[in-house]
Formats: C-alpha cells, sequence, structure tokens
C-alpha cells in the first residue's frame, strides 16, 4: 500500500527544525503584546463574499488563489487567504469597536492561496498579524511599523529594509485614477490586463511582468497626487519612524497585493530570499469596515509570513544560538536499572513540577545507548542514577559541555536549576 503524503504546496514543521519556526513565530507575537495587542483566534474558513468585498476581486488573490468550496448546506465557503478582512468581520459581528479605541489585536495561524509553489510561496503558509482599529492618528501608523521592526531586530535579522508610500486618502485617489486611466488607455495591453484595469487601475503597478513594468514605467503616481491632510499624514509618520531610529525608503510604485489600502502602505524586504523576498507588510485601511457592513472606523496592520523571516533568519544564521537556550532541556535522567527506574520516573515528574525542562532514558537502553541519547537531547546536564546513587541519595550531575561532573544531593536536585 503506497504512502498517503502532504498535499503539494504545504509546508511542515517537525522536530528539530520545528523549534525554529516556534521561536520565530513566538517572538513576533510577544512584539505585538509588548506593546498591548490582544489575541484574536479567527476562523480558518469564512464566507466567501467576505474576500471578494473586502480583499477585492480586482487582486489576483481573489481572481486566482482562494480555496473556495460548496459546504453541505449550499455555502460558499473559503479558507482564509489573509487575516485582516476576517478581523474586520469579528468586531463588527461582536460590535467590538463599541468600546475604548483603538481595538488592538494580534492574530496567528494558517493561511491559503493556491499558488505555484516554490521557496517562500506555499499554499499553506503561516502569519502573525496585528490590526489598530479605530483612530487614524499617524503615531499609531508608525507603532505598527515599529511593532514588525523590532520583532526583526530581536530575531537578528540585519540585512532587511523597509519601503513605505502613501496611497492616500479617497479624495486623493479619485483624482490620480482620473489621470492614470487616462494614460493606460494609451497603451495597448491584452484584453484580460485591461479587464484588470478597469476593475482597478493600480494594480498595474503590482504586475509582475516585465512588459508591463516597461509600459507602466511613466505612469503617474499616486504620491503626486496627495491632498495636503494626506501630505501631512505621510510626513508625520515618516518624521516619527526616523525619531524611532527606523530607516526606510519611500517607494512611490508600491501598492502591494490587496484593494483595501489606503495612506500608509508599507512592506519589509529581505534580499536574500530570491524572487519571494517580501517577509511582511501592512498598510492602512480605511474604508474596509464600512465596506463590510460596520462603522467607518480606520484601520492598520500588518501580515508576517512565519516561512518567509524563517528563511531569512537562516540566510543570515541569526537564530541558532538563540534557539539552543530557548528550547535545550536542562537535565537528562538515566536509570541503571528497573530498580531505580520507577525513582528516576518520579524525580522527573517533581523536576517538571518545579519548572525544570527534564527528560529521561527509556526503554532497556545499556549506558553507552543512554549516554548517546543524552547527548542528542542537547540536555545542558545528565544523571546517572543506579541502586549506589539511590542507597546514598547522591548522584554525579554532569556538564554536557564542559565534561565536568560533582555529587549533588537527590533530593535537592531542583534546587540546582
Amino acid at each position: 500500500m503506497s504512502k498517503i503524503q502532504a498535499p503539494k504546496g504545504v509546508h511542515e514543521f517537525f522536530p528539530p527544525e520545528s523549534q525554529e519556526f516556534e521561536y520565530v513565530r513566538e517572538t513576533l507575537i510577544k512584539s505585538a503584546k509588548d506593546a498591548g495587542y490582544q489575541l484574536m483566534e479567527l476562523p480558518a474558513f469564512e464566507d466567501t463574499d467576505l474576500f471578494t468585498r473586502g480583499v477585492g476581486e480586482s487582486t489576483d488573490v481573489v481572481s486566482k488563489e482562494m480555496y473556495t468550496f460548496e459546504d453541505r448546506g449550499g455555502r460558499s465557503i473559503t479558507l482564509r487567504p489573509e487575516g485582516t478582512a476576517g478581523v474586520m468581520r469579528s468586531v463588527i459581528e461582536h460590535n467590538l469597536d463599541k468600546g475604548q479605541l483603538p481595538l488592538k489585536v494580534w492574530y496567528s495561524g494558517a493561511f491559503f492561496r493556491a499558488e505555484r509553489p516554490q521557496a517562500g510561496r506555499y499554499r499553506q503558509f503561516y502569519q502573525v498579524g496585528i490590526e489598530a482599529i479605530g483612530l487614524a492618528d499617524p503615531e499609531i501608523d508608525a507603532e505598527v511599523i515599529a511593532v514588525a521592526d523590532r520583532s526583526f531586530k530581536n530575531l537578528g535579522l540585519k540585512n532587511y529594509r523597509l519601503e513605505i508610500t502613501s496611497l492616500g486618502d479617497a479624495a486623493s485617489r479619485a483624482l490620480h485614477k482620473v489621470e492614470l486611466v487616462k494614460f493606460i488607455a494609451t497603451l495597448d495591453f491584452d484584453e484580460a490586463t485591461m479587464a484588470r484595469a478597469a476593475l482597478n487601475p493600480l494594480r498595474l503597478f503590482d504586475d509582475k511582468r516585465d512588459e508591463v513594468r516597461l509600459k507602466m514605467a511613466k505612469a503617474p503616481l499616486l504620491i503626486d497626487f496627495l491632498n495636503q491632510a494626506s501630505k501631512d499624514h505621510f510626513e508625520r509618520v515618516q518624521s516619527l519612524l526616523t525619531s524611532f531610529g527606523i530607516a526606510f525608503i519611500v517607494n512611490p510604485r508600491m501598492v502591494r497585493g490587496l484593494d483595501y489600502y489606503t495612506g500608509t502602505t508599507f512592506e519589509f524586504v529581505h534580499d536574500g530570499l530570491g524572487a519571494q523576498s517580501g517577509i511582511g507588510g501592512g498598510g492602512r485601511y480605511d474604508g474596509l469596515m464600512a465596506q463590510l457592513g460596520g462603522a467607518d472606523h480606520s484601520g492598520i496592520g500588518f501580515g508576517i509570513g512565519v516561512d518567509r523571516v524563517l528563511l531569512a533568519c537562516a540566510a543570515e544564521n541569526s537564530i541558532s544560538t538563540k534557539i539552543s537556550e530557548a528550547y535545550s532541556l536542562d537535565l537528562f535522567l538515566i536509570a541503571m536499572s528497573e530498580e531505580t527506574k520507577s525513582y528516576v520516573a518520579n524525580l522527573l515528574n517533581s523536576l517538571r513540577n518545579h519548572g525544570i525542562r527534564a527528560d529521561m532514558a527509556y526503554g532497556d537502553r545499556a549506558l553507552k545507548g543512554s549516554m548517546k541519547a543524552a547527548d542528542k537531547s542537547g540536555a545542558r546536564f545528565s544523571m546517572v542514577i543506579g541502586s549506589d546513587e539511590l542507597n546514598s541519595g547522591e548522584a554525579m550531575l554532569k556538564n554536557m559541555s564542559t565534561g565536568e561532573s560533582r555529587s549533588i544531593r537527590l533530593a535537592a536536585l531542583h534546587n540546582e536549576f
């Protein structure tokens, strides 16, 4: 009988590499928690209309990449391709915007897009995201960007850059759209591209084809159409980032891949990853909540790809020593006989109750095999307990790095860690 394998394009994490995944994810989450963001646990699937309305029909995400199916009740359901629309739906449904604003939440989990699998691009991928909903302060824009930047610095990353722009308010975008549509009308595009431009002409700035990029090289840029309010907001964000010590590059051609972005928009890029160089990004989405049937509240957030950040950490070898510190066992116990095995199991349980990370050699391994297991466990210390140790109440605690040993009373072993 043939083995069943994971579906193509699914990125799995298993020991020992899963420690690196966990460390990256938890570091991203900690930066959000430290800034006052609280957990929002979202469904893995939603009503399809949430994404077609919220993300935008002109985007590749909606038009090409969603996993959509009909459930047993005849409802159109989609596996979530991104997090912001789901957060907005939950905020509206549960009236979470009726309390103190801004509402600050974080989320994490698996997301799904039917893309062509390659390094850094998967059909099931993982994100950590935050959303700050309810106020349009540039200080909140700077905070959201700083939370992401702090995460990357905490992971030891150095070779990344922050690109930012402003997509303006509705009035600015309306003025720009008139001129952009005129410009696009002078170009010779295929029917599918023109249909895409009819839904949202900004999408052509996000087109990766060289021929499209060449034709759009002289297209009018939205940043040149910002009204005074949008200019002031964007300049304040830049000033705050500079005062925070966060370097950035203004990229006026950035539009990102989702239709809901407005105002401050940003992306973190790591050139050590090849074609899939974006490790996270986001922006403001004024109007999205109202579009989904809620109040007309402003919001801003980001989504950071755990898979991509993990690749960036590997490219810079930035977390290997931190992984060892975070996940290595404190102690590995070895019982020399059946007589001492029950005692060691109870001692192990007691040590864990004291918060000590410990394990033991299971089965009927000889001492040599048990010591190999101790080495493989990565524990900082090991201890062999036989009948002599049981009778004396003392055993030798071995430092696995230096090889040095010292006698320790078993009853006080937990005090050593």
